[in-house]
């Protein structure tokens, strides 16, 4: 009984921390990733440069939550009041994003990923799932990332955000290129529901009309779309209206944000689409 209870108590405190990412009004939630830095790959960096000058930007657009890294968390959680967005803590750091990929692959979580995620207050911690063509020990460091993450966030009530990645070929595509291949993301998103998602960052599919598939393979498990690349305005705003209409529970946008001349109006724009149901051409409005 006493198991059962604590077990329940645990459930209760992930949905409070959850609470604080998912708005209360639209049920959704626009999370934007300045993680970057982290990847060790100097294309990342266009617009983050001043870390601390992008992350205030961001602040004052006012979105629901900020990814960052343990070693820049602070840039956020240092700053007075309690309106700010929550933290989403970045916890694994890999090599597999550049144009030319050195010999050795891998994907490293940080130690005791949990624990740090609580003592820097966040409402969640977000872990890589790749799926890259040639590459299947990188994938089997994610699984072995994620197992052993799993029961760390249980113990401390601390949400899991799992991102499955379908890379396209590198000799392909020429670095980090999102597969919006359907019949490949779906599975990826599965399987990182088996492994107890608590919340899915998944990619974009070549075709947002396709979107509530990616939505029904993940059951009950609420999904977030990534940004992937850099696109047009116009894109951007498209895809997301659609795909948000497809059931998307909100979105998880970096370099359309970061390194858009007018970060601060993007994010506008994007809140506008995510919380209010603007059309695409109501929230480019935020952008002039």
């Amino acid at each position: 009984m006493d198991s059962a209870r604590t077990y329940k108590r645990r459930v209760l405190m992930k949905a409070y921390r959850l609470n604080r990412l998912f708005n209360a009004k639209s049920g959704r939630c626009f999370d934007v990733a300045v993680d970057h830095g982290f990847f060790n790959e100097r294309s990342f960096l266009q617009g983050i440069e001043n870390l601390d000058a992008a992350v205030q930007t961001l602040v004052d657009a006012n979105p629901d939550a900020i990814q960052l890294t343990v070693g820049q968390a602070r840039l956020l959680q240092q700053i007075p009041g309690k309106q700010k967005p929550a933290l989403v803590l970045r916890t694994d750091v890999a090599n597999v994003y550049g144009t030319d990929l050195p010999d050795h692959l891998f994907s490293r979580v940080i130690e005791d990923a949990s624990e740090q995620a609580v003592r820097l207050d966040a409402a969640c911690v977000v872990v890589n799932l790749f799926h890259i063509p040639g590459a299947p020990e990188v994938t089997d460091d994610c699984i072995q990332n994620i197992l052993d993450l799993k029961p760390q966030c249980d113990a401390l009530a601390m949400p899991l955000m799992i991102e499955p990645l379908v890379f396209k070929p590198n000799a392909e595509a020429g670095g980090y290129q999102v597969d919006g291949d359907l019949g490949k993301i779906k599975p990826l998103v599965r399987q990182a529901c088996e492994l107890g998602a608590d919340v899915i960052k998944a990619d974009p599919t070549d075709n947002p009309d396709d979107y509530h598939q990616v939505i029904e393979i993940a059951g009950d498990i609420p999904v977030l779309v990534r940004g992937g690349g850099r696109v047009s305005d116009e894109e951007i705003l498209q895809r997301t209206h659609a795909i948000l209409g497809q059931g998307a529970r909100g979105i998880v946008y970096g370099r359309n944000i970061i390194q858009h001349a007018n970060p601060g109006g993007m994010t506008r724009a994007l809140m506008a689409l995510v919380h209010d149901d603007a059309t695409p051409e109501e929230a480019a409005k935020h952008l002039s």
